[in-house]
């Protein structure tokens, strides 16, 4: 990635796989944001080794607004991180405004993210994100499940965040440009592979910035909703989430020094029967939202050590 590209104050960039559909109504929003008649601004759109029709979906857009610059690019490694990594040596702008293939922005969700950003010096920042239920949530999904489906509606801000738990998502995220110098671009062994569930790359990349001494922000004025499809209202997509997220994650942890059994700390054992009693104990006693959150603890260590193992050989 060079500091020497040709000048623009920004790039969206959209990283997709096999959405077509839905990226055509992504699109749509985005041709209507609203920015400053002097800004030069450009909207990348990365193919992550789709079979649908994306690229054609993309040149019709291209054909139907001359005016934007919009750009298709292909990125065959296939993984989420390859294709923002792939993103970023791309992007020409001076802020890199990352959003998703199933997400309708504000038309003044790019106005608000840049300026803040300016007026507050900061290196990373994330906006607020609305659920769009395509069906009608369970009665169990309340607001602790958000996370799970990457919707953050907290009107408190704008405000730095530094905590694991306080980072925004990948369904509105920016960036300056510099910051991937500086620490690094996403680890490809992190987040979604194809239609493999992961995650963790976003909050990888933002404790990173934290640990150099940059800046986060949250802005909440700036706004996207994030469509929330029927499948992922099932407690089964919220178990597989959590097991493969976990599953991922276990590339990351440090080699075992104690005792262990195929890879896995032996600590963990007891960690997991002590989850499952308590989740167990919570279905019998608590309301079902309360008792399916400490369920995914208990799919957090099945992941955990699975992915071990398997680093393991086992």
């Amino acid at each position: 990635m060079s500091d020497n590209l040709p000048g623009l104050d920004a790039s969206v960039i959209v990283c997709t796989y096999n959405r077509c559909e839905s990226l055509a109504e992504t699109l749509q929003a985005i041709g209507a944001l609203q920015v400053p008649p002097d800004w030069r601004w450009e909207l990348v759109v990365v193919d992550n080794n789709s079979r649908d029709d994306t690229r054609a979906t993309v040149e019709r857009f291209q054909a139907s607004r001359p005016e934007l610059s919009v750009r298709y690019e292909f990125e065959a490694r296939q993984g989420l991180s390859h294709a923002r990594n792939h993103a970023i040596a791309a992007a020409r702008g001076e802020w890199l405004v990352f959003t998703d293939d199933d997400v309708l922005p504000a038309p003044d969700w790019l106005l608000l993210l840049v300026q803040g950003m300016r007026t507050h010096g900061c290196s990373a920042a994330g906006g607020y994100i609305a659920p769009l239920w395509l069906a009608t949530p369970p009665r169990w999904l309340t607001e602790r499940f958000y996370g799970f489906l990457a919707v953050k509606t907290d009107a408190d801000g704008p405000r730095e965040v530094r905590r694991h738990d306080e980072m925004p998502f990948g369904a509105s995220l920016a960036f300056h440009r510099r910051v991937f110098s500086e620490v690094g671009q996403f680890d490809p062994q992190l987040g979604r592979m194809g239609n493999k569930l992961a995650g963790g790359e976003e909050i990888d990349v933002l404790m990173r910035i934290v640990e150099h001494g940059g800046k986060v922000m949250y802005f909440p004025q700036a706004k996207v909703r994030h469509k929330v499809e029927a499948f992922r209202l099932e407690k089964r997509y919220f178990r597989r989430w959590r097991y493969q997220c976990s599953q991922a994650e276990a590339a990351a942890w440090p080699a075992p020094s104690g005792r262990h059994w195929q890879g896995v700390p032996l600590y963990l054992f007891p960690q997991l029967l002590r989850a499952a009693a308590l989740t167990l104990k919570m279905h019998l006693l608590r309301p079902a939202d309360e008792a399916f959150r400490q369920e995914m603890i208990v799919w957090h260590f099945l992941g955990l050590i699975r992915g071990l193992r398997q680093r393991q050989g086992g």
